[in-house]
Parts: structure tokens; C-alpha cells; sequence
């Protein structure tokens, strides 16, 4: 509002009364740039402070009057439908780089939240070019320098528009996004190429970003030695001296290697061609290429860890665990690697027992201490990972965590006049400005979290209320999805879960039959979004999970039960029945 930028470092100076009067981003030690330098800058508002106090009283009120009317929302929308989610749709459309996939040129950030919301519409119509927009944003973002391609795991974003130079940066939030992307567009394509992606992501996490209590860390540094980026990249020289002459100079070739470098001088990792057109121009056979590759990057890798390593910011945030709870159980039920279903619930168990203080969830844990009252985001996203970790594992605890939850956020934080969520608590610290965060950025708006998990904990638990609330706050913020949907990719997968006809599955059977376990593949095999998914060993009863009562298996046969609003069509036993049924109507 000060300046018409945002941004970091951000300074904000303050009356007594904690109303502002005067910020601004970066400001220089000296002056320069056109920009004051700080220490002058402290100098004259301290000058003015002094002696023209008056005005800054009546600059702070201004200002604050100022932040009251952007705290308002801007209207209801009874009417929303697939038009709002089809105009941002067609926005990215317009705005995609078709020759380097995304969403806007340099820097380029990772558009999780947009490709989830492409792959939903593809989904729904068919629309081949948004599925080609995901592929092809998903494969350029990991095969370039943005991804590593001897760790796993991405880099905060892009500076330039070809996804080569990264902020070197790594962000548990970006890795959990990614991953649920990628592991979505495997479902939706069975390329496993998209599957290889998620798994060298979490298992990167597991082994670089996972506290031995089972809590995920925020973040590695960018530099290491003061350099940025001196940890992820080579020179010829360096590669040469670790691999043989002939895989040295293939390895290199492959990887954009040279003596030259493409990042001050040396070499950030990254494929610049399909390994079939390299193996065409160097006469190598496709398997002798991909053994080679795998040789080279397993021993740069193990060389790379004697160099000094990045900092590690080892705060852990329930906002940000909730993200990669969901992804790490999501990955462990799709992918069959329980080592991902263990470090969920691991990371689960942490946040539920030792983030949490007397009045509820605390936001962040650091060297034992846990503190400060937890956000909207903290609740809502650990909300949503935690149905996924039920959805993962079964287990009904986790849906009973998600339940209880979910009815503190609506107590807490819950507007029950204009609708939505506040961002702050209803006993946190007193604020001169009580907001609502609604945009999606780089994490998704709580309130966008907020509904979607409330919509799906409605629909597996059976209770209204939590479904007529998750559409009160799509309602809250209507005004905004109609004037602009693309700030709002996440709200909108909200919206499309709301829309649709989410489908209900259960699966009953003997969890040790193989006939059970090809069932389950069948259901956790097929790109179905807007759903949700309980399982019962047939033993014992429903154990509150509406879906499941009165379902049993069929003649001892594991049976798959697929259900709109409770009720269901004839249970089904053969897996290819069930992967044709949830098949998307247009590939059927």
C-alpha cells in the first residue's frame, strides 16, 4: 500500500500503539539506486518523530483505516459453477510458455497449485491441450537445473525462464507440492517418469529433511561457504577425475558439462535432450546410456556429500508438516513404498503429541521448545494431510485427529457473520487488523486448505456441518473466484471437488489376500480426484465411517464398492472392472 511492491527484507516502523506509519522492502546500508540508505532513513524518521508527530498520527490512522477495508471480503456467490474454474483455465492457457512450459517468464516459479487444478479440468473434459501443458511444465521443471538431478528434490524457483538457474533454496513446502503434482500426473499418464520424480523427492526428504523425532525441517540454505549454489555444481575436471574417460565425457555431454560452465563459471546439472535422440547422435544403446548415467550420478552424488553442506533451517512448522504429511501417505499408498506411509505417520504422530499446548496446535518446534499459537494454515493443512493419511493407511485415528480439528478451526477462527476464516485464532494476540488470507501463492491460502478439507471430511464422516461449512467459505469468497479465478488455483480444487460428484469407494476384503491388495491397487492405481476412500477388513464393523456399514466382501471375494451421496452400485471383484469404471468418461 506504501509502495506498491512487496517483498524481503521488509521494514515497518511502528507508533507505541503498534500502528503503522511508514515501511519499505530493501533499503541499502547507504544511499544508492535511487533508494535512501538505512541508516540516513532512521535518521529522518527519527527527526520526523521528534518533530512532526501529529502527522505521523494521521499518516498511521490513514493506513490503518486502509487495512480495515482490504480485510473485507467483496461479496458472496450462490451461482458459482465450472465457468470460474474454465476461465482460469483458459488465463493459463494464455499465459503458458509453450516453448518452456509454465505460466510466466523469468523467474519462474513452480505452478503446483495451477497444474493440479489443469489436471482436474483435463479430467472432467477431456481437453487434450491441458494435459499437454501439465506434461510438458511437469518434464521441463524436472529435467532442468530447478530439479537435482544427482539429490531428488527442488529448488525454491527458476531465475531464468528455462527452469536451468535455481535459487539454489530447497523448501520442504515446494517438495511436498511437487510431489502431490507429480504423483498425480502418474496416475492420470502411468508414465513413470512422474513416479521416479516423487520418489527421488521423498527420498530425499526422508534422508535430508526429516528430524530423528519424525518432524520435517523447513528448509536447506542456498549457500554453503558463502557461495550460492557451491554445492550442486561441477567442472569437467571434477567429473573427469571421479568416472572413466568415455563416461566422463558421455556424462558430461548429457549433462551440459562444460569448460565453459552455464553458472558463473561451472556447471549446474540438467538435460538439455530425450536420452533416445542422445543415444541416435553417440551410437549407444538406450539401456547402456541409462546404466551409464545411474554409474555417474551415484558417484558424483557420493563425492558431493564431503563438500560443505548447505545450512539447515531446522524449525519444524505444522503448516508446512501437514503438506508433506499428505504427500509422503498419498506417495506410501500409490507408490507401495511404506517407508512414505511410515515417515507420515511418524511426522503425524510428532505434530499431534509435541505441538500442542494447552488452548490447541502450536506453529512451530525448534531444539525441543514448541511455541507460539498455531495459524489458520497450521490447522487447515495438517486437516487435509491427515485425511490423507487416513485415505493412506485406514487407520481411523487419523480421521478422528482430522475430526476434532476441524470442529477447533471452525470455533477459533471461523467467521460465522461475513463466512471464511480468519488467520489469526480468536484469543491470539490482539491486532490492529484481524484478516482473511485468501490468495493462493507459493502455499495455499488456509482458507482454500479450510474448505477442501472440510468438504472431504464431510463426505467421509457423514456430518453436514462440516460439508455446509467448507461451502460457506467457496461462498465467503466467490467475489473473488469471478473477478480473478487464477489467484485462486487452489480454491478453485476446492471448488471442482464441491462441483463434481465426488465419488465414494470402499473396499472390503482380507487385508493379507492378494485379491485384496489387487483391489486396492485398482482404486489408488486410477486418477480420481474428487473422491474418497475407506477400506474395512470385513471383521469388525464400521467403526464410524458411514461409508463402510453394511459392506462386506462377496463370497470371500475382496469387493469394491463405488457410491455417489451413500449409495452405492453393485459391489465389484475383478480389478480391471474397477479401473474401467473410474476410468475418466472421455477414455472410456
Amino acid at each position: 500500500m506504501l509502495s506498491g511492491q512487496g517483498g524481503w527484507p521488509m521494514s515497518m516502523f511502528l507508533l507505541p500503539d503498534l500502528r503503522p506509519f511508514f515501511g519499505g522492502t530493501y533499503y541499502p546500508p547507504d544511499d544508492r539506486y535511487g533508494r535512501p540508505g538505512f541508516k540516513n532513513l532512521l535518521m529522518r524518521l527519527a527527526e520526523v518523530y521528534r518533530t512532526r508527530r501529529r502527522d505521523l498520527d494521521d499518516n498511521a490512522g490513514k493506513l490503518t483505516e486502509a487495512l480495515h477495508q482490504t480485510s473485507g471480503l467483496p461479496g458472496s456467490a450462490d451461482d458459482l459453477d465450472q465457468a470460474v474454474i474454465a476461465r482460469a483455465t483458459d488465463e493459463l492457457k494464455n499465459r503458458f510458455d509453450s516453448g518452456w512450459g509454465g505460466f510466466s517468464g523469468a523467474p519462474k516459479f513452480p505452478p503446483s497449485m495451477a497444474l493440479m487444478l489443469l489436471l482436474r479440468e483435463w479430467r472432467r473434459t477431456g481437453a487434450e491441450d491441458l494435459l499437454y501443458m501439465t506434461e510438458f511444465t511437469l518434464q521441463r521443471m524436472a529435467l532442468g537445473g530447478m530439479y537435482d538431478q544427482l539429490g531428488g528434490g527442488f529448488h525454491r524457483y527458476s531465475v531464468d525462464a528455462h527452469w536451468l538457474v535455481p535459487h539454489f533454496e530447497k523448501m520442504l513446502y515446494d517438495n511436498a507440492l511437487l510431489s502431490r503434482v507429480y504423483l498425480e500426473a502418474f496416475q492420470a499418464t502411468d508414465n513413470a517418469f512422474y513416479k521416479s520424480v516423487v520418489t527421488d523427492t521423498l527420498d530425499y526428504t526422508l534422508r535430508e529433511m526429516t528430524s530423528p523425532d519424525g518432524g520435517f525441517y523447513s528448509a536447506q540454505d542456498a549457500d554453503s561457504e558463502g557461495e550460492e549454489g557451491k554445492f550442486f555444481v561441477w567442472t569437467p575436471d571434477e567429473v573427469a577425475a571421479l568416472l572413466e574417460p568415455e563416461d566422463a565425457r558421455l556424462f558430461c555431454k548429457f549433462y551440459d558439462v562444460t569448460e565453459g560452465g552455464n553458472f558463473e563459471g561451472k556447471n549446474i546439472l540438467h538435460i538439455g535432450q530425450p536420452p533416445k535422440k542422445f543415444c541416435e547422435e553417440e551410437g549407444i544403446g538406450e539401456g547402456d546410456l541409462l546404466a551409464l548415467l545411474e554409474r555417474g550420478r551415484r558417484k558424483l552424488f557420493f563425492e558431493r556429500k564431503k563438500r560443505v553442506r548447505p545450512g539447515l533451517d531446522d524449525k519444524i512448522l505444522t503448516s508446512w508438516n501437514g503438506l508433506m504429511i499428505g504427500s509422503m501417505a498419498q506417495a506410501g499408498r500409490i507408490t507401495e513404498v511404506g517407508e512414505y506411509l511410515d515417515a507420515a505417520r511418524r511426522a503425524a504422530d510428532f505434530v499431534l503429541t509435541r505441538m500442542r499446548g494447552e488452548r490447541g496446535l502450536l506453529r512451530t518446534h525448534r531444539a525441543g521448545e514448541s511455541k507460539l499459537n498455531a495459524y489458520l494454515d497450521d490447522y487447515a493443512f495438517l486437516i487435509v494431510g491427515l485425511v490423507d493419511l487416513y485415505e493412506a493407511s485406514f487407520e481411523k485415528r487419523w480421521l478422528d485427529e482430522a475430526s476434532a480439528l476441524a470442529r477447533e478451526m471452525v470455533a477459533r477462527f471461523g467467521d460465522d457473520g461475513d463466512g471464511g476464516f480468519f488467520f489469526t485464532s480468536n484469543d491470539h494476540e490482539e491486532l490492529i487488523v484481524r484478516k482473511k488470507m485468501s490468495q493462493d501463492g507459493a502455499i495455499p491460502a488456509g482458507n482454500s486448505m479450510a474448505a477442501y478439507g472440510l468438504l472431504r471430511l464431510g463426505k467421509l464422516t457423514g456430518e453436514e456441518g462440516f460439508s455446509s461449512r467448507g461451502r460457506e467459505v467457496i461462498r465467503a469468497f466467490g467475489g473473488y473466484l469471478e473477478k480473478a479465478p487464477a489467484a485462486f488455483h487452489m480454491m478453485l480444487v476446492a471448488l471442482d471437488f464441491m462441483l463434481d460428484k465426488p465419488v465414494e469407494i470402499a473396499v472390503v476384503g482380507d487385508p493379507a489376500s492378494p485379491d485384496t491388495r489387487e483391489a486396492l491397487r485398482a482404486v489408488s492405481g486410477a486418477f480420481v480426484p474428487n473422491k474418497v476412500f475407506a477400506f474395512s477388513d470385513g471383521a469388525g464393523e464400521a467403526g464410524g465411517v458411514p461409508l463402510l456399514e453394511g459392506k462386506t466382501a462377496v463370497d470371500g471375494a475382496a469387493a469394491v464398492y463405488l457410491c455417489e451421496n451413500f449409495t452405492c452400485r453393485e459391489p465389484m471383484t475383478d480389478p480391471a472392472a474397477v479401473r474401467a469404471a473410474l476410468r475418466p468418461a472421455h477414455a472410456k
